[in-house]
């Protein structure tokens, strides 16, 4: 999770993750742990790694073991290497500098680097702007991501299921987020399976 606008998608999806059973290795940048404090009722403590993970542990009632937060800085993580890296990464929300850096591979950051290392090795990588509007640099760097593999998937929930509160509306977005990632998910019904 990165610093853009938009923290309630990367919690959701860090709560739908965890009750699938996913094994989650967090990276947390310090502007995203800004952004949900104010975003949202959570505030985050300021302790270390350790005493933050084991209080999103606790908040979305991971399993032992099941989630790991990693250090902006961690190089010996095992999403810093293709021989640990995930089959899949998730940058939700990314914001637009996260966007630029991975598209031009700054890897200034572990998320950077586990970005970087994703497109190297081939992995499925999905990033989640919250964006509005777009500039021509962050569309140039949209299309040059695709163009490298990655998945551009905004922010940009429907409204065909008629959503009733703003859970319903990230809810759409973390299901597109869900499908995606080959996970099985009811927070929205496939198309044509919708009431009314």
């Amino acid at each position: 999770m990165t610093g853009a606008s938009g923290a309630q998608y990367g919690l959701r999806l860090l709560q739908c993750l965890l009750a699938s059973n996913v094994r989650v290795w967090l990276l947390l940048s310090e502007a995203a742990q800004v952004v949900i404090n104010t975003e949202t009722d959570m505030q985050l403590p300021e302790g270390d790694e350790r005493e933050l993970q084991n209080f999103l542990a606790d908040r979305f009632a991971a399993q032992e073991g099941q989630l790991t937060l990693f250090s902006k800085r961690d190089w010996f993580s095992p999403v810093a290497s293709g021989t640990g890296a995930p089959a899949s990464m998730v940058i939700c929300p990314a914001s637009g500098g996260t966007l630029s850096a991975v598209a031009c591979g700054a890897s200034n950051n572990l998320i950077e680097r586990a970005a970087d290392v994703a497109l190297k090795e081939r992995r499925q990588l999905i990033l989640v702007p919250r964006e509005a509007p777009y500039s021509e640099i962050h569309l140039e760097n949209m299309l040059k991501l695709t163009r490298m593999g990655a998945m551009i998937l905004p922010a940009s929930p429907g409204f065909y299921q008629k959503p009733n509160s703003v859970e319903d509306i990230v809810d759409f977005v973390v299901a597109r987020l869900l499908d995606q990632l080959g996970i099985e998910q009811k927070l929205l019904p496939s198309w044509g399976d919708q009431d009314g």
